[in-house]
C-alpha cells in the first residue's frame, strides 16, 4: 500500500507561481507511474501531468509549457512546478501513484488563482 501526502495549496494571483509536492510512503523508484490530477467544481477529474520511472513526462494541453512535473527519488517526492497560473487552473489537485496494479491517491490540495 502507498500513502501520498501533498503539500498545502494556497491562493495565488494570476500570473503567479506555485510548487506542489507529493511525498510517498515508499521508494518512488519502485512506483510505476506518478501523476497530478485536478478537479474543478462541477467538472470531472482530469490529468494535469504524469511522469514515468524513467522520467518520461506528459502534460495536458492546457498546462503544456507552464507546468513541469519532476521526481526527487532521494526524497520520495514528485513535484509539480506551476508557472503563469490562470484563474482556470483553480481546482483541487490530487497526486496519484500506480503501484502493483493499483491506484493510490493523495487527499487533495486546493489551489485558487484569483486577484
Amino acid at each position: 500500500q502507498v500513502q501520498l501526502v501533498e503539500s498545502v495549496g494556497c491562493l495565488v494571483q494570476p500570473g503567479g507561481s506555485l510548487r506542489l509536492s507529493c511525498e510517498a510512503s515508499i521508494t518512488i523508484s519502485s512506483i510505476n507511474r506518478m501523476g497530478w490530477y485536478r478537479q474543478a467544481p462541477g467538472k470531472q477529474r482530469e490529468l494535469v501531468a504524469a511522469i514515468s520511472p524513467g522520467g518520461r513526462t506528459n502534460y495536458a494541453d492546457s498546462v503544456q509549457g507552464r507546468f513541469t512535473i519532476s521526481r526527487d527519488n532521494a526524497r520520495n517526492t514528485v513535484l509539480l512546478q506551476m508557472n503563469s497560473l490562470k484563474p482556470e487552473d483553480t481546482a483541487a489537485y490530487y497526486c496519484k501513484a500506480q503501484y502493483n496494479g493499483a491506484n493510490y491517491w493523495g487527499q487533495g490540495t486546493q489551489v485558487t488563482v484569483s486577484s
